[in-house]
């Protein structure tokens, strides 16, 4: 989704749940931001082939990554990775291996693990099967500017460990604390303040 004018551009991970249609309404808040945005279905997601997977959804990313970087020869200096949920493993796995201006965690866990034990009996042990996603570990090799967005009632991922992702990052960092807001209505309850925020940290790590 280009804008109208030379922008930085928001690589975007989406989470597990739905796929690209799913997002259209909040695509359409950051457009009218003056935001570009690339966003892509992993594997197994909406009309692309295959099966998901951790490694695979790690592949795919890096090669939406490269279809910017290398396709469509935008600067690294110019593309903001952002993660949602899952996918903010997944953007912080591309922020250990690639360049980029900044990456922004929304409603992250540090790991499967972590998630696991905030629920009392456990997530589906179909969640844990040869999956890690790991992102606190991904962190300790980023040095970026990291901006962590979380709901204060989220009820999926606790507050508690969005907390447990902002320790795991390195400085310069910063944690924006959405009131009220739960998992999924994150940027419908944040409203302008919120997408305010989201472009005032792309503005000042892309210059």
């Amino acid at each position: 989704m280009p804008s109208s004018k030379p922008t930085p551009v928001l690589l975007w991970c989406h989470g597990n749940a739905g796929n690209i249609i799913n997002r259209l309404e909040n695509l359409v808040e950051l457009h009218n931001l003056g935001l570009a945005v690339f966003l892509f279905d992993y594997r197994g997601y909406g009309r692309s082939r295959g099966r998901p997977s951790e490694d695979g959804l790690y592949q795919d990313a890096l090669a939406a990554y490269a279809h910017l970087s290398e396709t469509r020869r935008i600067d690294p200096r110019q593309i903001v990775l952002f993660g949602r949920s899952l996918g903010a493993a997944v953007a912080g796995d591309v922020a250990s291996r690639r360049s980029a201006a900044g990456l922004i965690l929304e409603s992250a866990f540090p790991s499967i693990p972590a998630l696991a034990k905030s629920y009392m009996w456990g997530l589906p042990a179909y969640w844990l099967l040869a999956a890690r996603y790991n992102l606190s570990d991904r962190l300790d090799k980023v040095r970026i500017p990291v901006l962590v967005i979380h709901g204060d009632r989220d009820h999926i991922v606790p507050i508690e460990l969005g907390e447990q992702v902002f320790a795991a990052a390195h400085s310069p960092k910063a944690f924006y604390r959405v009131e009220g807001a739960d998992h999924n209505t994150l940027y419908v309850t944040g409203g302008k303040p919120y997408f305010r925020r989201l472009k005032q940290f792309v503005e000042d790590v892309t210059g």
